[in-house]
């Protein structure tokens, strides 16, 4: 997601459609929390509440976004239940709708010879779709299992946030590579139109995705030492 820079933060008792309005980037953070369209002239509050979405985890994510991942050298108390929740929904976003969508676009926009770079594009794809797969499995099984466990009091010495750290790789940016292939490479028999979108929407993909390791080092991880310290505490 593209990161748009905004001099004021949104707050509770701003119109919900504004936000929408003034940035359409925001569709996929309301999605991933669960908040459907339709609401109206409700504000930011009334919807969450409306919606069981924590209000103060809401407009964190968003001006999080907006202000461009800045001026959060000390992250908020944000509610990590509602983080997990939208975490979750990025990871089937991302593996069950926007990358299996730019497979097809490309499979549409290029004859898939083996003798020529087509060939070695859907390689190359799908080789990237495996190791995001893998990358956000590992979260799901590890990460939040270990989450769920500091939540519920339970004591656990076999993990710490570090090693999540440190195996967070910027999963995004060997996109770069694929960009490459197909605006220098690309074969002469094409769909313009078609593959221009794919490629279209890989930048979009790659902008999302470091949107997404973001919120994760920059949000989530502050969150959980801060559950790690209080678990120690309590025992």
């Amino acid at each position: 997601m593209t990161s748009v820079s905004h001099t004021s933060r949104y707050l509770p008792s701003d119109k919900m459609a504004a936000l929408i309005s003034d940035h359409y980037q925001l569709i996929q953070v309301m999605s991933r929390f669960g908040i459907p369209l339709g609401f109206g002239d409700k504000s930011v509050e009334q919807t969450c509440r409306e919606n069981s979405v924590d209000c103060e985890t809401f407009l964190t994510v968003v001006n999080f976004v907006l202000d461009g991942f800045a001026n959060y050298e000390a992250a908020p108390e944000v509610s990590i239940e509602s983080l997990l929740h939208y975490l979750r929904q990025s990871h089937i976003y991302f593996l069950e709708y926007f990358l299996p969508a730019i497979r097809r676009k490309l499979l549409e926009g290029m004859p898939l010879r083996t003798d020529d770079v087509s060939f070695l594009i859907i390689k190359f794809f799908d080789e990237y779709m495996r190791e995001v797969r893998t990358h956000m499995e590992y979260e799901e099984k590890t990460v939040f299992t270990y989450v769920r466990s500091l939540i519920e009091g339970e004591e656990r010495s076999d993990y710490k946030v570090s090693t999540y750290s440190d195996h967070h790789d910027q999963v995004g940016s060997k996109l770069k590579e694929l960009k490459n292939l197909i605006i220098k490479y690309c074969p002469e028999s094409t769909d313009s139109n078609m593959l221009n979108d794919a490629l279209y929407d890989i930048f979009r993909c790659e902008e999302e995705l470091e949107s997404h390791c973001h919120v994760e080092d920059c949000l989530l991880v502050p969150a959980i030492v801060r559950l790690e310290k209080n678990s120690r505490s309590a025992s």
